[in-house]
Parts: C-alpha cells; sequence; structure tokens
C-alpha cells in the first residue's frame, strides 16, 4: 500500500478550496453580464387629466404631471433622458439625477425645478385624456418604460381594479380613462 505524503494532500485540498472560491466569485460576475444594464426608473403614474376646471392656467397645467421613481439602492443619472406622448411632444431631462428609491413628478407647466418636481414650462396641456402613451427614453434612445391609457377600452369591459380615479393612470400598464384632450 502506498501512502500519499501529507504536503501533496493539503496541496491537493488548497487547490480544490481556491477553484471552489474563484468559482464563487466569478460566477455573480458572469451572470451580471448577461444581465442588461438598465437602471430600473418606472413610470409610477401619469395624472392626466388636471382636476378642477380647465382655465388653461399655470396651476391648471401643473396639476397634470408624470410620476417617475427609480427602484433601485443607486441614484440614476437622467440627463438626455426623454419623456414623451404620442403626439411627439418630448421633455428632456437636462442634469438631473434621481436619488436611490426617489421619486419625481414632471409636470406639464412652468415651475422651479426641485430635487422632487421638475417643470416642462409648457404653456398648454401635453397629456391626451381619451387615449395617449408617456414613454420614458434613456440617452441612447431606448425605451425605459410606459405607460398608456385608452378611455375607448376601458368602456369595452376592461377590468378595472379601483387604481383610477376618472383622471389618472395608477401602475395598469394596459390602460386608464377620463374625459376630453385638453
Amino acid at each position: 500500500m502506498s501512502a500519499t505524503p501529507v504536503p501533496v494532500r493539503r496541496l491537493a485540498a488548497a487547490s480544490l478550496a481556491a477553484a471552489a472560491v474563484l468559482g464563487a466569485v466569478t460566477l455573480p460576475a458572469s451572470a451580471a453580464d448577461r444581465t442588461p444594464d438598465r437602471p430600473r426608473v418606472e413610470i409610477r403614474a401619469v395624472q392626466y387629466d388636471a382636476p378642477g376646471r380647465d382655465r388653461r392656467t399655470n396651476a391648471s397645467l401643473n396639476k397634470e404631471w408624470v410620476e417617475l421613481t427609480n427602484t433601485t439602492r443607486h441614484s440614476v443619472n437622467l440627463d438626455g433622458w426623454t419623456l414623451s406622448d404620442e403626439d411627439g411632444e418630448t421633455y428632456t431631462f437636462d442634469h438631473y439625477r434621481l436619488p436611490a428609491r426617489a421619486t419625481v413628478r414632471v409636470h406639464t407647466g412652468e415651475g422651479r425645478d426641485t430635487r422632487t418636481d421638475l417643470f416642462q414650462d409648457r404653456r398648454h396641456h401635453v397629456w391626451d385624456n381619451r387615449s395617449d402613451t408617456a414613454t420614458l427614453r434613456n440617452h441612447r434612445d431606448r425605451v425605459i418604460d410606459e405607460a398608456s391609457w385608452d378611455e375607448r377600452r376601458s368602456h369595452q369591459g376592461d377590468r378595472h381594479d379601483g387604481r383610477h380615479d376618472g383622471r389618472s393612470w395608477n401602475g395598469d400598464r394596459h390602460h386608464g380613462h377620463g374625459g376630453d384632450r385638453h
């Protein structure tokens, strides 16, 4: 019976342990390489029909908004990102960083930008109350998220889950309902 010297056994065990550690370290990195590098910024809500009488005032315009939420643990640089409607009305983010797990409202009218509220500085309503789509694109023009609503579809038996108040879209990726376009 031949005996293997102890140092060779220890060397083999150490090599196996090192290979296991190296494999555990490189596995997540290779898995991360297959995952698209997409920030998780979502359209959480859209107030497309400003509540109250529409007098086309700045106050009325600012009651129309889109709410974006960063669902990650890291801030996301939105510089060069766009928010647009189906008619091509586009707002471009300029030097804005959305903090981790934070929400920002993008209002249609004029105002002073803050960390939680941005203003498109428009003098007319953007979002169609009957049917429209809000599209968020990154600086490379890739679609990050979309929110659509369609009054016609909601009257044809689509489910209603209590999240719609007749004036806004809140999380349902398929439809909403409201009044007339401004």
